[in-house]
């Protein structure tokens, strides 16, 4: 057919299809629904309440996640980024955040500060501009918080181990003290914070203004032979700090302007085996991992990720939770784990739960009393594990 009677047909379709439609016909009725203004809202969570525990996303994904341990699920999310390290308020106001973070992702200018969340909106409140490099991360005890709530004091590293203290009720920086071969804070109620060092010492800086009166302890451990984690515990009601050494040793400490450092004991002898040592190629149980303590406050009880390995394998994960009565210096219950445990925490409620992740960023909740896994949260986040401290 040609192209010409082709488009004659059409025309006469067209044509006949207009014939067919009445001229008094009505017009289509208007079915264009109304449209009502859109109305936003924000969702709010509570106060961080004993029962969560906040996990680090660590290098797989950013971000603080905060979970519920009784539902096993996610409330909300705080923002930090890798290295970067979180303490919570006391009195649950806010979440704070001491921070590095870049104008162009991984490079241009670089940016230091402590940021303040709302902890019930999760919104930005404000940020406070840091001297230095706070580029640290996963170390719960370079950034602290004063048992009041009302000062925070942040590691620096710009080229010296230094301490950023911030007036947090008027947010701003109050001074800046330099602190070399120190790092790892605990408060000091009335006085300023106290620090481990690098001589073996417990450094305790008293601030009077803008001034520091740094004095020290003799010496109590090797860090070069026998260091301390850095994620130790402190204990807000006692004023104490636990500490444990890589071949097991644990210490307790008073913190006051004249700490008192008790004598260490061994965990290994405390479950009834031979003590850990030194020495090469010599296996036995060992504490490892990133957080490899936890200790809950109200019992004094301290619960360490343990594994067979030597020393100095003092970053391998636990195959094990040892169940330590710190002031009977006695191991009174060891789990097996199924899978190997890198960070481990424990809230601090009556009936305390286990909080745990390893290298799959799965989180493991599990009931102290029982040994009963309670909860296997998948992509939870690998990093260290914080929880609300009881006030």
């Amino acid at each position: 057919m040609s192209s010409a009677i082709s488009a004659t047909l059409r025309l006469a379709a067209a044509l006949t299809l207009c014939a067919a439609v009445p001229a008094h016909a009505a017009a289509p009725a208007d079915t264009t629904a109304s449209i009502e203004p859109e109305t936003s809202d924000t969702l709010t969570i509570e106060p961080p309440k004993p029962t969560w525990f906040f996990v680090d996303g660590g290098w797989d994904m950013p971000g603080t996640s905060i979970f519920d341990s009784e539902t096993g699920k996610m409330k909300g999310m705080v923002e930090t980024r890798r290295l970067a390290d979180m303490a919570i308020d006391p009195a649950g106001r806010y979440y704070y955040v001491a921070e590095t973070i870049w104008s162009k992702g991984d490079r241009g200018t670089r940016q230091d500060m402590v940021t303040v969340y709302d902890s019930k909106t999760l919104d930005l409140v404000t940020e406070i501009a840091m001297p230095g490099r706070l580029l640290i991360g996963a170390r719960k005890n370079n950034f602290i918080i004063s048992d009041d709530g009302k000062t925070a004091y942040v590691y620096d590293f710009s080229p010296a181990s230094g301490v950023n203290v911030v007036d947090l009720v008027k947010r701003k920086l109050v001074t800046a003290i330099e602190l070399p071969g120190c790092a790892s804070m605990m408060p000091n109620r009335g006085v300023g914070f106290s620090a481990l060092c690098s001589d073996g010492s417990l450094a305790t800086v008293a601030i009077k203004g803008t001034k520091a009166d740094i004095t020290h302890s003799a010496p109590f451990f090797s860090a070069s032979d026998d260091p301390i984690f850095d994620n130790f515990a402190y204990d807000r009601k006692k004023q104490e700090s636990t500490f444990l050494t890589y071949t097991g040793q644990v210490i307790t400490a008073k913190i006051s302007a004249s700490p008192t450092i008790a004598a260490p004991f061994s965990i290994q002898a405390a479950a009834g085996i031979r003590v850990g040592e030194t020495k090469p190629l010599e296996l036995n149980w060992y504490p490892g991992g990133r957080q490899p303590m936890a200790l809950h406050r109200p019992s004094g009880t301290l619960f360490v990720l343990m594994h067979m390995g030597e020393y100095w394998s003092h970053k391998a994960s636990g195959s094990e939770v040892w169940q330590v009565d710190v002031a009977g210096k006695k191991v009174i219950k060891r789990f097996l784990l199924k899978e190997p445990m890198n960070n481990i925490e424990v809230s601090q409620t009556d009936k305390p739960l286990l909080y745990m992740n390893g290298e799959k960023g799965e989180a493991l909740v599990l009931d102290v009393a029982t040994g009963e896994e309670k909860h296997k949260i998948e992509k939870a986040g690998g990093g260290i594990i914080t929880v609300p401290d009881p006030s």
